[in-house]
């Protein structure tokens, strides 16, 4: 794996996780200035498909995605706890196949609570979805939000280019 220094740009794949709409975004980061590179949502048919097609639809778009735009590192949201133990399972396969994905490419693979993201993004954690986008736009001007699953993986993206450096400095001290 390349290791990365501040003066390179770093490419950052964002995934918002979910089995009907997965969010991806993609920034590059330079020190501290932000990029916006591209979006968009991977969804699956549930009414036609079954669990291991969605699944297989899932995994085979993000490894197109990584291919197409080559990320250094990838970032995805934790799982909330769920009342719904069945929508539990079922978003955990699909959490799975979102980690999978970058991980099997050799990226590195950050985890941020909604909490964490929201706070990274807006100063507030407990943001919701409109003031994520509107903060993500202003963040990253020239982004082409087409849904709310973008908007948050390219939230997701942020929270780990303001991150990645005191991750990379925790992970060192731990070793």
């Amino acid at each position: 794996m390349q290791r990365i220094t501040p003066q390179h740009a770093v490419r950052i794949i964002g995934l918002d996780p979910g089995l009907n709409h997965t969010g991806w975004g993609v920034i590059e980061t330079t020190g501290n200035a932000l990029h916006y590179i591209a979006c968009g949502r991977i969804t699956t048919a549930a009414k036609t498909d079954t669990m291991g097609e969605r699944l297989t639809s899932l995994y085979v778009g993000l490894k197109q995605i990584i291919e197409t735009y080559s990320p250094h590192e990838a970032a995805l949201e934790e799982t909330f706890m769920n009342k719904n133990a069945h929508s539990a399972l079922k978003l955990g396969m699909a959490r799975g196949v979102v980690m999978l994905a970058p991980a099997q490419a050799g990226l590195s693979v950050a985890e941020y609570s909604a909490n964490q993201v929201k706070k990274s993004i807006s100063g507030y954690g407990h943001a919701d979805k409109n003031q994520v986008a509107q903060m993500v736009k202003l963040l990253l001007p020239s982004a082409e939000l087409e849904s709310p699953d973008a908007a948050d993986a390219l939230a997701i993206a942020v929270c780990h280019a303001h991150h990645r450096a005191s991750n990379a400095l925790l992970k060192g001290l731990r070793a």
